[in-house]
């Protein structure tokens, strides 16, 4: 009788640190999809203050160009555009979207130095072109960051136990931040007058 007292007393202390185990693996799963999702958020926050910075820069940028472009009213009107969508936007894919039309502009815009040699001599325009630029290294250390976070979260996400948890967290992919695709992929034809 002792025997089978002592038989019941194992199993029933094997099954409490069974189902210890269990509770902890759930806990420890659960945490993780949770941390990976946060550092995705984090990372995309840290992409987000630096393009506010951009599209603060932005307005200078252009009314330094105004001055001497004046006729070049549409880009303008296009960055103006494109600036509001990116702050009204509601989610980080819709941000992602209105960023890559804004590079693409602001691109557009900084061409326009190359029809207006004055505006290259502009210190005014020469200043903010570099912080500009300076701006835009932070931009793509920040989209690295935040794609690597975003890798993690999405392996994590699609990984056999990963998305058990996932699913429990109510959390899923996110999307990367990649850079825009050039609307071209032709090099232009410089011609130097024959």
């Amino acid at each position: 009788m002792k025997k089978f007292l002592l038989l019941i007393i194992v199993f029933f202390a094997l099954l409490v640190l069974f189902g210890l185990g269990v509770f902890a693996w759930y806990v420890s799963g659960y945490n993780t999809v949770v941390v990976k999702q946060q550092a995705a958020k984090q990372a995309w926050a840290d992409i987000d203050a630096q393009l506010k910075r951009r599209y603060d820069l932005i307005p200078n940028l252009v009314a330094t160009v105004k001055g001497y472009a004046q006729h070049e009213e549409t880009i303008f009107t296009e960055i103006a555009e494109a600036r509001k969508a990116y702050f009204s936007a509601p989610t980080p894919e819709s941000q992602i979207k209105a960023a890559g039309q804004i590079e693409g502009l602001l691109s557009r815009l900084l061409m326009l130095q190359e029809n207006y040699p004055n505006l290259k001599a502009n210190e005014n325009f020469l200043s903010l072109q570099d912080e500009l630029a300076g701006t835009e290294n932070r931009i793509s250390v920040a989209r690295t960051r935040y794609n690597a976070a975003v890798r993690d979260l999405n392996a994590y996400v699609r990984s056999f136990f990963g998305s058990f948890f996932a699913r429990r967290a109510g959390i899923a992919e996110a999307e990367y931040f990649e850079a825009p695709k050039e609307e071209t992929t032709t090099a232009p034809v410089v011609d130097f007058g024959k």
